[in-house]
């Protein structure tokens, strides 16, 4: 549902509130993906391609963690 006017009438939760719980679970989903990704380049020997996706899973798991703060910090008022 792609919409203009939601505000969190149907979820029950704002926008901006529910946009950031979508982000820190696409951050850790992507993580998690990105585990099988370098077992894939590891078992395939390709080194390159491994650190990259460490790389990138590195990133994930970074911005999970600032996604959960920012979280935390406005579900408790501040």
């Amino acid at each position: 549902m792609t919409s203009g006017t939601e505000t969190g009438g149907v979820t029950g939760t704002p926008d901006k509130d529910y946009n950031l719980i979508w982000y820190v679970e696409a951050c850790l989903s992507n993580a998690l993906r990105l585990e099988t990704y370098i077992q894939d380049a590891e078992r395939g020997k390709d080194t390159e391609v491994a650190d990259l996706f460490r790389k990138a899973q590195a990133d994930s798991r970074k911005g999970a963690e600032m996604g959960k703060a920012l979280l935390r910090t406005r579900l408790n008022g501040g």
